[in-house]
């Protein structure tokens, strides 16, 4: 870790010590009574990954089974709003007006919320590394809330409720999930679920082209380079895709299109995806017979449209942020790169995952998008 990066993290420690007893309240542990018959939630992500959104759609979907008639609200960053925009198990979308927060319950995001008087906001930040922001933006919204987060240095001060890790449980979404045990039990499986897709009117002349035959999405993209596979392995998984039968399609996000032309002129028989917003690249998706993607954004969205996804994973556990389910896989490269056995290891792991895939569909299988996703 860098110095600037201890420096940061010392800073928000120092800063939520200073919080914890500004922003006490002497009643606040008695509200935790007021959960059983809590009407109007509040659901807070604020920073500006993708996947981290979507790994809020789980909870929308918990809750609206255990409380059919509470009125559910999710409060994210202005660059993710629109991934879960729609969603049919949310109420309403807010995106997060971050403007002079300094003056704390009189900021612009802060007041309007406060006046909203939700009966529970749920901080949906993760144990290993909490939001010092997000915590201090969940207390000041919710005054008189029951307000529920992980019980987790330095924030847990800062909560109503401070839900301790689902002992066992490796995977994140089923950890975030767990954050509701206060108000409601898990059902068991829990999915990433998204709304039908939305594309933009100009493309729709490419995805009547790409759907006259399989086709598979390559994306070589992802928000840290750390955590990318190089296009030379993008490249192999394209050419094991085509000599299966898929024409390929690789898509990239922005400030990527240089990464992409990289693998397009390794595999020169696929196709470059046009630039793409998040309800393009979900129709692009969303049509494909499956996804090849580093641990990044994309990922989680292909999942969550249920499309068959294989994922690539450096330097991070797949098994806590991948999905482990059927149809999806995910590969963990990190001492594949050390051996320099990459590209090859790739290709073959392309090619069995189509083999299974054709095995498992024979067999019945069906793509894993929650049945909730949309209309």
């Amino acid at each position: 870790m860098s110095l600037l990066k201890r420096l940061e993290r010392a800073t928000k420690f120092g800063l939520a010590l200073i919080a914890v007893p500004l922003l006490w309240r002497p009643r606040r542990r008695r509200l935790a009574r007021a959960l059983r018959n809590a009407r109007r939630i509040l659901l807070v992500r604020i920073d500006d990954r993708l996947g981290e959104a979507l790994l809020m759609t789980p909870l929308f979907s918990v809750l609206k089974r255990a409380m059919p008639d509470c009125e559910l609200d999710a409060l994210v960053h202005a660059k993710t709003s629109r991934a879960i925009s729609g969603h049919p198990k949310v109420d309403r979308v807010i995106a997060f007006d971050a403007r002079r927060l300094f003056l704390g319950a009189l900021a612009p995001g802060i007041r309007g919320l406060r006046r909203a008087a939700y009966d529970a906001v749920i901080d949906c930040t993760n144990w290993t590394d909490p939001s010092v922001r997000s915590a201090l933006v969940c207390r000041l919204i919710g005054s008189r809330s029951v307000v529920i987060g992980p019980d987790a240095r330095p924030v847990a001060g800062l909560y109503s409720i401070a839900v301790a890790p689902r002992e066992g449980a490796q995977s994140e979404l089923e950890q975030r999930v767990h954050l509701l045990s206060p108000l409601a039990r898990s059902p068991g499986s829990v999915r990433l679920s998204f709304r039908r897709p939305n594309p933009a009117p100009t493309l729709k002349p490419l995805l009547d082209r790409l759907r006259s035959t399989p086709f598979a999405v390559v994306n070589p993209g992802g928000r840290l380079d750390w955590r990318r596979i190089p296009p030379s392995a993008f490249a192999a998984a394209a050419h094991a895709l085509m000599e299966s039968g898929f024409s390929v399609l690789i898509t990239w996000g922005p400030g990527e299109a240089s990464l992409a032309k990289s693998v397009a002129q390794l595999a020169p028989q696929s196709a470059l995806a046009p630039p793409t917003d998040i309800d393009d690249l979900a129709a692009l998706m969303n049509g494909a017979a499956l996804t090849i993607c580093n641990n990044s954004g994309p990922m989680h969205l292909s999942v969550a449209l249920g499309t068959p996804t294989l994922a690539f994973f450096l330097k991070m556990d797949p098994r806590r942020w991948g999905y482990a389910y059927p149809p999806h896989r995910m590969i963990d490269l990190t001492a594949t790169v050390d051996r320099g056995e990459l590209d090859s290891t790739v290709r073959f792991e392309v090619s069995k995952f189509v083999e299974d895939l054709r095995r498992w569909r024979a067999g019945g299988g069906e793509r894993s998008q929650a049945k909730d996703s949309g209309p």
